[in-house]
């Protein structure tokens, strides 16, 4: 079984949602290495011992991380990032450009839908590969149940568009979860937020650049799969970025 962490992470003009495929018997040893990750940084830095680890919050100083300076930020994003990558899991990443989307429909699916039904045909893909079963377990997002029903939609009738597949290998259905009881959630907020932002070139700073790719470089063997939709591009197949 292959327990599936679901995240996203966006601005105005781009989406992306993030999954991190875990192997049922990582799940534990990963969880409690990114607990080990977070009582390191409360006896090296005092936060609580029971602080979330947040892609945008640790990039910003906010939350449990306000007061830490830079370099005590990006310490511990790294030593998040190497524990994931340290251990055997799958990294698919799907995002869209929204501006895109409004020019080119003029009454366009929701980003957030395309996105993850996109995202949802890789993960059934990879699992089909492997042989696995899958269960999906996502963010806590708003009207859950659309989400839901659009996945038995998916298993039925395909997801559409010119990829459409049948979703075969995810078991029962979404399962959402909030960020702060899941470290496993975690994980996949942290690689989705520095992914989404080095692929939007949000930084202008060079050596904001070196070091989110310094810090991308522990899940880089990890991921399997990455690709952003431009609806009004002529894009003639998809490459492995």
């Amino acid at each position: 079984m292959l327990l599936t962490y679901v995240d996203e992470s966006y601005t105005d003009r781009w989406y992306w949602i993030g999954a991190l495929l875990v192997p049922d018997t990582v799940a534990i040893p990963l969880s409690t290495a990114l607990d080990e990750v977070i009582l390191d940084a409360a006896k090296t830095y005092g936060v609580a011992a029971d602080s979330e680890l947040h892609g945008y919050d640790l990039f910003q100083g906010r939350a449990p991380w306000a007061g830490l300076p830079p370099r005590a930020r990006i310490a511990v994003y790294n030593a998040a990032l190497k524990t994931i990558g340290a251990h055997e899991v799958a990294i698919i990443l799907r995002g869209v450009d929204r501006h895109g989307l409004t020019r080119r429909y003029t009454a366009p699916k929701p980003a957030h839908e395309v996105v993850l039904s996109h995202l949802l045909e890789r993960v059934d893909g990879y699992a089909t590969m492997r042989e696995e079963l899958v269960l999906v377990i996502a963010d806590e997002v708003d009207n859950p149940a659309t989400h839901r029903s659009d996945l038995s939609r998916y298993r039925v009738d395909g997801t559409g568009g010119y990829r459409s597949r049948r979703l075969t290998r995810i078991v029962d259905t979404l399962h959402f979860a909030p960020s702060h009881a899941s470290r496993l959630v975690q994980a996949v907020d942290l690689v989705t937020f520095l992914f989404r932002r080095m692929a939007s070139g949000t930084a202008a700073d060079p050596r904001e650049v070196a070091t989110n790719e310094r810090l991308w470089s522990w899940v880089e063997p990890r991921r399997y799969h990455s690709w952003c939709w431009s609806p009004t591009a002529h894009q003639m197949h998809e490459g492995p970025a």
